[in-house]
């Protein structure tokens, strides 16, 4: 090939080179054929990539937080306004959850590693590793069963799985779908939960959802087998209601999981009679959309929204009504005090007014970007999971801390690693089965 012949196939090559790129920009920002073959295949490179690049679980996943303190176990306990009782917790250490007692100690404790009950995730592809895997969230029958549900760190749906436990850790039954966030136990024993999986469907009045993007489904599965009784689909829900404008709330960065809903409360028909927006109708769900910044209630029988509401909170999980006729909120990013972005929020319904509050101070600082619950104890106090702190505390209406756990598992080259409290459960101990109780290691 002479040089005049090397020089024309040159500037041919580079011309293709020009057309192809010119093509390529057309075809994205017209968004036509075939560029959503090609940005799937983009997005599933990157989610490879992402998720081969782990190898520091302390620092690169959510499971795990710089402590704030060097204290460990119970560090307030105030007997004379403190619910007694055991405390259930699960940690992002690991697929565990831990019973104590009032002074920290650990009476018993449910594990099994997911490995040990499935090989591949729910949508059948290859699943996480063990140490990237941790209970979310675990709740505690009276006879020592346990429900408990996996997620994963460095996956999307990271929904992994729910299953119920003997006391000795013997599976009972497992639900392998991607379960997240919440669980709760209906009077007839009925478990309400959440699941996720991605969707290509497209709705006219939300033009700039992902493509895909993850729907959240509402779950009813069979107490004793773990068979699903009932799947609503939560995006449809809400977008066929008359709170759809409420969907415009959702910010820029989340078209690609636009709900994110983090939790779920069963309104039987005495909670129901008490909680306005319930307008008399039991059998319905209280939910958390974290996105739209909205609880909401969902009608397990039609399978429609019939309430939502926006307010002065920001990141919000885990909607209770409460048999006062309110309900609480906490709110994970809506106070503006460095240190102390995170509130514990009680609201009328009837008016949105914030009837209580309780923040963190100097001392006692209260913050729990991601994650964080709570729950209103037969004494009127309040149990919190926060969960980037690691800790577990009980406040009172005044506002008073009357008890105070910190995670006492640390990691790290300085111990310097504490893993996040991701759900916290108070229990009775006259709750009880004997024969459980017998079990547990008390003094």
């Amino acid at each position: 090939m002479n040089t005049i012949d090397r020089v024309g196939f040159a500037g041919f090559f580079l011309a293709c080179l020009f057309l192809a790129f010119i093509g390529g920009t057309l075809i994205v920002l017209t968004q036509v054929f075939p560029y959503q073959h090609i940005n799937d295949a983009y997005k599933a490179a990157h989610a490879l990539i992402a998720q081969g690049a782990i190898d520091d679980r302390y620092t690169q996943t959510d499971q795990w937080r710089l402590a704030r303190t060097t204290e460990r176990g119970t560090t307030i306990h105030d007997p004379e306004r403190a619910y007694n009782g055991y405390t259930l917790y699960t940690s992002g250490g690991g697929a565990y959850a831990s019973l104590i007692d009032m002074d920290g100690r650990e009476v018993h404790r449910w594990a099994l590693p997911f490995s040990q009950v499935w090989d591949t995730n729910p949508s059948g592809r290859a699943a996480r590793s063990d140490d990237l895997i941790y209970w979310r969230k675990a709740i505690m029958y009276p006879d020592g069963d346990l429900l408990a549900m996996y997620i994963a760190a460095g996956d999307t749906p990271w929904g992994y799985g729910l299953v119920r436990l003997d006391a000795d850790s013997n599976v009972i039954w497992r639900y392998k779908g991607a379960t997240h966030h919440d669980i709760d136990i209906a009077p007839d024993g009925r478990v309400i939960t959440l699941t996720h999986e991605f969707s290509y469907r497209e709705f006219p009045d939300f033009p700039t959802l992902a493509r895909p993007w993850l729907n959240d489904f509402l779950v009813v599965l069979d107490g004793d087998t773990g068979e699903e009784q009932r799947r609503i689909s939560l995006f449809d829900a809400f977008y066929d209601s008359r709170f759809q404008p409420l969907l415009t709330a959702i910010p820029s960065f989340a078209v690609e999981d636009p709900l994110h809903t983090n939790s779920v409360q069963y309104i039987d028909q005495g909670l129901a009679d008490r909680f306005a927006p319930a307008n008399g109708r039991g059998n319905q769900v209280l939910l958390s959309f974290r996105h739209p910044g909205a609880p909401g209630l969902v009608d397990l029988d039609s399978g429609q929204m019939t309430w939502a509401t926006r307010g002065g909170w920001l990141g919000q999980h885990f909607a209770r009504a409460l048999p006062n006729g309110n309900f609480t909120l906490f709110d994970n990013i809506g106070n503006f005090e460095p240190g102390n972005t995170t509130r514990l929020l009680e609201i009328d319904p009837s008016t949105d007014e914030i009837v209580w509050r309780y923040q963190g101070t100097r001392d006692q600082p209260f913050e729990s970007r991601l994650r964080g619950a709570s729950t209103t104890l037969p004494n009127g106090n309040h149990l919190v999971t926060e969960s980037d702190g690691g800790r577990l505390f009980e406040v009172t209406p005044e506002r008073d801390i009357v008890w105070e756990f910190v995670n006492p598992v640390r990691e790290g080259d300085r111990d310097q690693y504490i893993p996040v409290v991701s759900s916290g459960q108070r229990i009775k101990p006259e709750a009880l089965d004997p024969a459980f109780r017998a079990r547990l290691n008390t003094p």
